[in-house]
C-alpha cells in the first residue's frame, strides 16, 4: 500500500448562501490552505475532517492500492485526484497524490 498526500489547495466561501440558508454556527472548518495530511495505507489521517474524508475516502483508498487514472485521464498525473468536500457554503479543494514511502 502507498501513502497518499492530501493537500488543502483552496477554500472557497459563499457568504450570500450562508446568509440566506445557514444557521449561525461558531465553528465550521479547521482546514487552512497549505495544510498537508498523509493518509498512511489509505486510512484517514488523525484529526482530519470526517465530512471531507467521506468525500474522498474511495479515491484515497484506490490511490493507496496503486490505482488511479480516474475518469479516463481526468488528471495530468494519473496517480492523483482533485476532490472537494461536501460543504456547499465553504467547499475545500484537496489534491490527493499517491506517494512512495
Amino acid at each position: 500500500m502507498k501513502d497518499v498526500r492530501i493537500s488543502v489547495m483552496r477554500i472557497s466561501t459563499y457568504p450570500d448562501l450562508m446568509a440566506r440558508f445557514e444557521n449561525p454556527i461558531e465553528h465550521a472548518c479547521d482546514m487552512r490552505e497549505g495544510d498537508v495530511f498523509i493518509a498512511r495505507g489509505g486510512e484517514k489521517p488523525e484529526g482530519f475532517c470526517e465530512s471531507a474524508w467521506g468525500s474522498m475516502e474511495a479515491f484515497v483508498r484506490d490511490l493507496a492500492a496503486g490505482g488511479g487514472n480516474f475518469f479516463d485521464g481526468w488528471m495530468k498525473n494519473p496517480a492523483s485526484a482533485m476532490i472537494s468536500c461536501n460543504d456547499g457554503f465553504r467547499p475545500v479543494s484537496f489534491l490527493l497524490e499517491a506517494i512512495d514511502k
